[in-house]
């Protein structure tokens, strides 16, 4: 039975307008936090400094951090991923969380990080 990631599938869009409509100079990437790991690995990745909580996407752009946490239209933030967000304000950046696709896109276009090349349609003669 395959499982269901609907947070995942939300991500995989997000991530597919960045790469297509992306600004120029924006730098950004997914930390891999999630996901099992066993005792030993778990251990040797908090000592290389992997902290739960962390947003699922970094971004970069013009001096200026980001940090966006994607939800389904139901999700919720768990404390440690409010407390990243409530860190990266106080550090001077922007972060937020989206619920569901639509309300991703409006963040990045907000932040300026994202443009968007409409086709005129072709006017009769």
């Amino acid at each position: 039975m395959k499982r269901r990631r609907p947070e995942e599938a939300i991500q995989r869009a997000v991530v597919d307008l960045l790469t297509k409509c992306g600004v120029p100079g924006l730098v950004w990437f997914h930390v891999p936090n999630g996901g099992w790991r066993s005792m030993v690995e778990a251990g040797i990745f908090k000592a290389m400094g992997v902290k739960p909580g962390v947003s699922d996407l970094i971004l970069l752009h013009r001096g200026t951090f980001y940090a966006l946490e994607i939800k389904t239209d139901k999700g919720k933030l768990t404390p440690l991923q409010q407390r990243f967000l409530d860190d990266v304000k106080a550090a001077g950046g922007y972060a937020t969380w989206a619920a569901g696709i639509d309300e991703a896109y409006r963040v990045l276009q907000s932040w300026g990080l994202v443009r968007f090349t409409w086709m005129e349609p072709e006017r009769a003669a």
